[in-house]
């Protein structure tokens, strides 16, 4: 009977440790959500614990979001939680575009929320961009080029730099394309605008004109933003770019001029050096056949074809020509010295 009354004494106590427990951890929370008019019950209190859900973060975050006129269950907060979102700037951005009258549907919200966790922004923010339209420098001064260069039909060089005023697409921020898009299609459709101008005067005196046509190409297609307009915040004349390329045009010409003529000149060298070659060698033929004459003479006065007299006239005829050479040669050399 004695050990009877122990157990449940000893149940007794336990029970009343646990109900103290309940009762510091999650009473107070549960008159609060009571009071706030958002009811939650303790056994949903003690199974957030249970699923390692913060009970006082999402109570909290129903609070505010009922007092601010916004009704979303527990089950639907804590869900997101569990998905890795942020639940307090969830809220908070419902919030902001209820009172900004932006239409936000609750998993629109968490999907951008989770979308941002890991690029460093927030749902907040892009609520805020929203409401509060941002403004995107073209080109973006962190990648070290400040203005964009486009040339003109008439060679000459325009730099411009842009300011374009976005606001964000909620209904296109989950998978639409970034900033980096917006800027990069804003600098191909100046580059454009630019290049179709008959003169860069024309640019100068109109620099609205290349905003217009941006604009009508749609940029902003298939991107987070809608741009609300697109602003020549500075234009300037560059260089004259086409009589610089057709300066280095010139100059290339020439290199190749000058290669095909030293091509034709060592043409020519190898051709001379090759017509040296065959006078030298029909000189040795010459000298050959040359040769070939005492021995001719020989063998004619051993068959007995040649006589004595023949030979002495052969050998007049020899020195009567170098002799007329000889004069010749000085008759030459007399007028070229005259």
């Amino acid at each position: 009977m004695e050990n009877f009354e122990l157990i449940l004494a000893t149940v007794a106590v336990i029970a009343l440790l646990i109900v103290g427990v309940i009762f510091i951890n999650f009473f107070g929370l549960w008159i609060q959500a009571r009071s706030s008019g958002v009811p939650v019950s303790l056994v949903n209190l003690i199974m957030m614990r249970f699923r390692k859900v913060p009970p006082s973060l999402i109570v909290n975050s129903r609070i505010t979001a009922s007092k601010a006129g916004l009704d979303y269950t527990t089950d639907s907060l804590e869900a997101h939680y569990l998905a890795g979102g942020d639940v307090v700037n969830l809220v908070l951005a419902l919030i902001a575009a209820d009172k900004a009258g932006i239409s936000l549907p609750f998993k629109t919200a968490c999907a951008i929320d989770l979308a941002t966790k890991d690029t460093g922004k927030t749902v907040s923010e892009a609520i805020n961009t929203s409401i509060n339209p941002r403004v995107i420098d073209c080109p973006n001064p962190s990648s070290g080029v400040t203005k964009i260069t486009a040339v003109a039909k008439d060679g000459i060089g325009v730099n411009v730099r842009a300011r374009v005023t976005v606001r964000t697409n909620l209904d296109r921020f989950v998978g639409g394309a970034t900033e980096e898009t917006i800027i990069a299609r804003v600098g191909e459709g100046i580059v454009t605008s630019v290049g179709s101008a008959s003169s860069y005067k024309t640019v100068l005196e109109n620099p609205d004109s290349i905003s217009r046509l941006v604009l009508e190409k749609g940029v902003d297609a298939a991107t987070a933003f809608s741009i609300l307009s697109i602003d020549i915040a500075d234009v300037d004349v560059a260089d004259n770019v086409g009589a610089r390329l057709q300066t280095e045009q010139a100059e290339a010409d020439k290199q190749v001029a000058q290669a095909k003529a030293e091509m034709r000149r060592a043409a020519a060298v190898a051709s001379e050096q090759e017509m040296a070659a065959r006078t030298q060698e029909m000189r040795a033929k010459v000298v050959e056949a040359e040769a070939a004459v005492p021995l001719a003479i020989a063998e004619a006065f051993q068959n007995g074809k040649l006589g004595v007299m023949d030979y002495a006239k052969y050998e007049n005829v020899i020195a009567d020509t170098k002799m007329r050479d000889s004069i010749g040669e000085e008759g030459t050399n007399e007028s070229e010295e005259s």
